[in-house]
């Protein structure tokens, strides 16, 4: 089917939203080309693009269509199946959570959906804390505000490698069609949706206050500065940082859930732009560290005082430092297990590996992408071969327990 013929079909659909048929009443010749030249790609990492109307957009239609596809794949296990389904604070976000839940009731799959926006690490740890068969996040990470995406996770919290996607990507081209109906639930199917409740915040919170190593360390001495980029991450960072006592100064402009990203040039913490009014605060507070997360809370990025200045840490300065500090402690007092091993990509930087070699923890690397360190974790949780102590890659992205599966800031 030719361009202008998908476009039309779009266009004279008699149940297209009337938002997507405004913006198809409006398009240009490019703006057509651009949106139906092909399908949205559901790839590696799920889906990630543009929101809007047509084939190759986020939108309603193809989120219905994804999520069927994984429904079906979800469903070939026998017997009672369940998803965690959380979204971040981008335009739809909350939209497409709820279409994915009936959706999911639709098929026979139980649901458990946050009533508000989480980051993407407490998906993961959803997903395990709630024994579920696999998990949603919508969300596009540190993508500009034009963007939403659809991440799956399997029932280890872990997002889909790629032999799992490819069934996924089996069951949707089975679906044919742009356009999957709104179902209409029984009020069996209704009961299929559950929403969480605040007793999964208090049990992630407290898997991560155990993280630390020296909680009677005195912080009166040390002042952060914290900018959540307009995202997820402010309301579980400020309950740690209450809980564990920081002086903490936050970057208010920066602190509303805002799909804009009005205050931030790009809610990026690979990029110094996203430092700037951090580092803003620093000067007036003479605060020792900045600290930056993306908008759905897995990637964590680091300024620190030099002189009379603040200097950006790469990830893999990040992550060698985090490792020194782990290895260090677990030594020191006696907690390094047998085995230990420490995982990071292909593309990371070989620092941390010999920093950890002093410390007697293997170095195994991964292919690019987080998914694959979470895959690791699990098989060696099984095999009991040998210990995780940390992993992480350059794209400032680090994990140091393994009751989470995927970076977590």
């Amino acid at each position: 089917m030719n361009i202008e013929k998908k476009y039309l079909k779009w266009l004279n659909h008699p149940f297209m939203d009337e938002d997507l048929k405004q913006e198809l009443e409006n398009m240009d010749e490019t703006q057509k080309k651009d949106a139906f030249y092909k399908d949205a790609e559901f790839g590696t990492a799920g889906m990630r693009n543009i929101l809007g109307a047509g084939t190759n957009r986020l939108n309603v239609y193809t989120v219905r269509k994804a999520t069927v596809g994984f429904g079906n794949f979800l469903n070939r296990k026998e017997g009672e199946v369940s998803i965690a389904i959380a979204y971040d604070n981008r335009y739809k976000s909350t939209e497409f959570a709820m279409e994915s839940a009936r959706i999911m009731a639709s098929l026979g799959i139980k649901s458990y959906v946050y009533k508000t926006l989480r980051t993407t690490p407490q998906l993961s740890f959803t997903v395990r804390h709630l024994n579920c068969d696999g998990g949603i996040m919508i969300t596009a990470s540190h993508n500009p505000k034009e963007y939403n995406g659809y991440k799956v996770y399997d029932k280890n919290g872990c997002q889909l490698i790629p032999e799992l996607i490819e069934g996924v990507i089996e069951e949707i081209g089975k679906l044919g069609g742009d356009f999957i109906e709104a179902p209409k639930l029984t009020d069996q199917q209704e009961k299929l949706i559950n929403f969480v409740g605040k007793e999964v915040d208090e049990a992630y919170l407290n898997e991560v206050l155990k993280i630390q190593l020296n909680p009677d360390l005195s912080k009166d001495d040390f002042k952060v500065v914290y900018t959540p980029q307009h995202g997820t991450s402010l309301k579980p960072v400020k309950a740690l940082f209450e809980k564990v006592g920081y002086d903490t100064v936050y970057v208010e402009e920066q602190c509303t859930f805002d799909p804009a990203f009005s205050n931030t040039l790009v809610p990026n913490p690979e990029d110094p732009d996203a430092y700037i009014l951090g580092i803003e605060y620093a000067r007036k507070t003479n605060a020792d560290i900045v600290l930056a997360t993306d908008p759905d809370g897995d990637r964590l990025g680091v300024a620190v005082k030099d002189g009379n200045d603040y200097t950006l840490m790469t990830g893999n300065q990040t992550g060698s430092v985090l490792i020194e500090y782990i290895l260090s402690q677990m030594q020191q007092k006696g907690i390094m297990p047998e085995n230990p091993v420490m995982f990071n990509t292909v593309v990371t930087s070989d620092l941390g590996e010999i920093i950890a070699k002093e410390y007697g923890v293997e170095t195994e690397k991964t292919l690019t992408g987080f998914k694959y360190i979470g895959d690791k974790i699990e098989g060696y949780r099984i095999s009991k071969e040998k210990n995780f102590v940390f992993g992480y890659e350059e794209s400032y992205g680090y994990l140091v327990k393994e009751f989470v599966r995927d970076k977590d800031a």
